[in-house]
């Protein structure tokens, strides 16, 4: 039997998300660097409005959201605050070994992790996540390891399209529009 028919259903594993990690550039992001006058001072990345409401509704649905990146910024962190993020690791040397002491900390098993990542230094995410999710532009090498590959690209809407795959499986989604009507 193929490993995929052995897997468990996408959304029992989606509905079992107590930890929802991400990589920042080319996820949280389009992965454009851009520099001002000030140079790494002044990086601007832009992040979706529709991804950061989303990581607001998974905080209050009780799923704790981490940002581990390899690089940083000022802008990142004050992103991450605006959204309350509580897990936010910048510059980071292994992003799996990073997953794996929030796990522990948390005592959040893997079953229990959802993660998406855009390029090869993502793997470790992957392999620590019981689901993993890539966004369109990401590279095939991560795509070849993701349970689900976004319709949208990084920075551009992927992230709120796992969210709401995530509070869906959860049953939550439909609270949530109806509390938008009030």
């Amino acid at each position: 039997m193929a490993a995929q028919a052995e897997r468990e259903p996408e959304d029992a594993r989606l509905a079992q998300v107590r930890l929802l990690a991400l990589d920042v550039d080319g996820v949280m992001t389009d992965g454009r660097i851009s520099f001002g006058a000030e140079g790494p001072a002044g990086d601007r990345p832009s992040f979706d409005v529709q991804d950061g409401i989303a990581l607001r509704w998974m905080q209050e649905a009780g799923v704790t959201v981490a940002w581990i990146s390899g690089r940083g910024s000022p802008a990142v962190t004050f992103r991450a605050r605006e959204l309350g993020v509580p897990e936010v690791h910048l510059r980071v040397e292994s992003k799996r070994e990073t997953l794996r002491e929030i796990q522990e900390r948390l005592a959040i098993p893997v079953e229990h992790t959802a993660a998406m990542g855009d390029d090869l230094p993502d793997i470790g995410l992957r392999l620590r996540s019981a689901f993993f999710a890539a966004p369109s532009n990401a590279r095939p090498e991560i795509q070849e390891r993701a349970d689900l590959v976004t319709a949208n690209a990084g920075g551009r809407g992927a992230v709120r399209e796992l969210c709401e795959r995530i509070l869906r499986a959860q049953g939550r989604w439909q609270s949530i529009v109806d509390a938008a009507g009030r």
